[in-house]
């Protein structure tokens, strides 16, 4: 396990109903273009992994999918659980996954990319358990990011904050770039063959109490940035996140956030 990754799992420790009362939301848009790339109909057998408090398996599911998920996170799972009965839901973290070779007509990690320490060893673990023939499917948020999904950031840097210490970044050696191109050049050396890569955009419509409430809670590394700073610092934050919410805010005084993710796949 890499730096990266054990600051990833202290991140997200404990902290699923978080998530789920505001970046779950989110992260759910793009999961029906997710498992349309993967094949997913019903009688599939799908692995969903970093299944989060499971959106992807449940999506799955009402397809008629038999679907296994499984996450690093034990609240997660047990979220995941709770919300998909009828997955099998499973503690479990790439790049090393408790399945046979070729055992899933259909592999997908709706963002899971984003929170490995080694993504071209995680996506060959994808392509390993998927069978041949079969189709593997993963998103990823786009770089540079969207005016919407930058707006945390920017609160966070207006204030003088910058990344802590103790929040690794992703070794320069294992990342790649977060572009149609970077990323279906990733799945290529991942093995993968007929594969395709589009970008995917939309408005998240949400509120600021909703949108700050993740990072309030430590949601996330921008959460871990958030709750790092004294209390008055954190004040300065929410001031700037709040003020700036005012470019993105509808007439019906709705948050209409700018996102935009990448959706690729590949066949084994």
């Amino acid at each position: 396990m890499t730096a990266f990754d054990e600051s990833e799992r202290r991140a997200w420790a404990g902290r699923a109903d978080a998530y789920a009362a505001g970046f779950a939301k989110l992260c759910s848009y793009p999961v029906p273009r997710l498992l349309d790339a993967a094949g997913v109909g019903a009688g599939t057998r799908v692995l969903d992994v970093g299944t989060g408090t499971g959106g992807a398996a449940a999506g799955a599911c009402a397809r008629g999918a038999r679907v296994t998920a499984v996450d690093a996170e034990p609240a997660m799972v047990a979220a995941a659980a709770r919300e998909v009965p009828a997955a099998d839901v499973r503690l479990a973290a790439l790049p090393e996954l408790p399945f046979a070779d070729g055992a899933f007509d259909a592999v997908v990690g709706n963002f899971v990319l984003n929170h490995v320490g080694r993504p071209r060893a995680a996506l060959a673990e994808l392509r390993r358990v998927t069978r041949r023939g079969g189709r593997a499917a993963v998103t990823v948020w786009a770089a540079p990011a969207a005016e919407g999904q930058a707006l945390l950031g920017r609160a966070v840097r207006a204030a003088g904050v910058e990344r802590p210490a103790h929040l690794p970044a992703l070794d320069p050696g294992d990342d790649f770039p977060r572009t149609e191109r970077g990323l279906a050049a990733l799945l290529r050396e991942a093995g993968l063959a007929d594969v395709g890569c589009a970008a995917l955009a939309w408005g998240h419509r949400t509120t600021p109490e909703e949108w700050w409430s993740g990072p309030a809670a430590g949601v996330a590394t921008i959460g871990q940035t958030v709750t790092s700073q004294p209390p008055e610092v954190v004040e300065e934050i929410e001031g700037h996140f709040r003020a700036l919410c005012a470019e993105f805010t509808a007439p019906d005084g709705a948050l209409v956030l700018p996102h935009t993710a990448l959706v690729a796949h590949g066949r084994v």
